[in-house]
């Protein structure tokens, strides 16, 4: 039974006010919708919110659920994204993610990108946990859960804190090299997901024994599956080859090995007639039955949906690398910000961000009907 698809304006209701009762000007609710539809709206820091919640009369801020003639300055903003807890806040757009993503219907396998990015201008202000690890779906590009990697470890420190907050059962769940580790494979198999890892020297055994099934002799009494794909444009060629192998399926070498694969590319630039040649190996729990080589490349490619549909979204439309807020929660708390606005935008089917966000400032009633606000 497929759940019903949240409201992010529900979203919002259900999370708790940290703050006391005395001197509580506005709700929280209404500062949650208020930052949404900002953001929507392309504003890019809290004083772009702050101001944005001024700019369009008392009709709209009311209907945001806003009391008072003036809705909140700055600093306002400043001291609620700085205190507000970050781990409820993320667990809580993760539901909603999920939600909206049980809503897609899909005949494909659908997977999940983990990959990190450093907010990099509050990193240089000396921000602590200033580098988030992330899960987007490859079909939609909504992150679907999201936490912050303190200063004392790595990726690999908190990559099953986030596996915890997904639902993987008949998922797919890529990455890159760093996070091939075999008790990764242990979290996302126990969770009854798949996975598909990219191995490099991290893993030099098991990448010995990948190369070897596709580079010697002995190993051709199984002929490995083979899928190509050929890209033109901008001015060069793109051919991308995928052999996969069950040959090493039960093995003990990795947790629920079923295929081992390569992949092949080669780029051919028209003008300069300079040509590219890089390989790669992986390892996948999913059986040939489950996916043939073409469909592993095709996962393998959108494995990087997360930078196009999320992190270069992040940076180049909301200017995230620049940002420098550094105090308590602020920098987490905006990244959530900005990943549900991209979230929004594409549950309502908009491929081009940055003019999504300049039609909303043009018509500000429309983001609030996208965050589930009735107009």
């Amino acid at each position: 039974m497929t759940r019903p698809c949240l409201a992010l304006i529900d979203v919002f209701s259900s999370i708790p006010d940290f703050r006391q009762p005395k001197g509580k000007r506005h709700p929280l609710k209404a500062i949650l919708a208020m930052a949404a539809s900002a953001m929507l709206c392309g504003a890019r820091s809290y004083t772009a919110m702050a101001d944005w919640g001024r700019n369009y009369g008392r009709a709209l801020t009311a209907a945001l659920g806003f009391t008072h003639h003036k809705t909140p300055c700055a600093s306002t903003l400043h001291t609620i994204f700085k205190n507000l807890d970050r781990q409820l806040l993320e667990t809580k757009l993760g539901r909603w993610a999920e939600s909206v993503l049980g809503k897609q219907a899909s005949t494909q396998l659908e997977a999940e990108a983990i990959d990190g990015k450093s907010l990099r201008g509050s990193q240089k202000q000396g921000a602590a946990a200033a580098h988030l690890l992330s899960a987007v779906s490859h079909h939609l590009g909504l992150t679907l859960n999201q936490v912050a990697v303190p200063d004392s470890t790595n990726e690999i420190g908190v990559i099953t804190e986030l596996l915890k907050g997904l639902v993987l059962d008949g998922r797919v769940v890529t990455m890159d090299a760093l996070l091939t580790q075999k008790k990764v494979a242990e979290a996302i198999l126990a969770q009854r997901g798949h996975y598909l890892m990219i191995v490099k020297e991290n893993q030099s055994e098991l990448l010995r024994w990948i190369q070897s099934v596709f580079q010697e002799p002995v190993w051709l009494r199984e002929t490995p599956t083979v899928a190509e794909t050929v890209d033109k444009g901008h001015g060069r060629v793109e051919i991308r080859k995928l052999q996969a192998s069950a040959v090493l399926e039960g093995s003990d070498l990795w947790p629920g090995l079923n295929q081992v694969f390569e992949i092949e590319r080669r780029v051919h630039h028209k003008k300069s007639g300079h040509k590219r040649q890089e390989v790669v190996y992986g390892v996948t729990s999913l059986s040939y039955q489950q996916a043939n080589a073409g469909e592993l490349l095709k996962i393998a490619r959108q494995h990087w949906h997360i930078e196009n549909k999320s992190h270069w979204v992040r940076d180049v439309t909301f200017d995230e690398d620049r940002s420098q807020v550094r105090i308590g929660n602020i920098p987490q708390i905006m990244a959530a910000m900005r990943n549900t606005a991209i979230g929004l935008m594409r549950k309502a089917g908009e491929t081009n961000i940055a003019s999504a966000c300049r039609r909303f400032a043009a018509q500000p009633w429309s983001a609030l009907e996208l965050i589930g606000i009735k107009t």
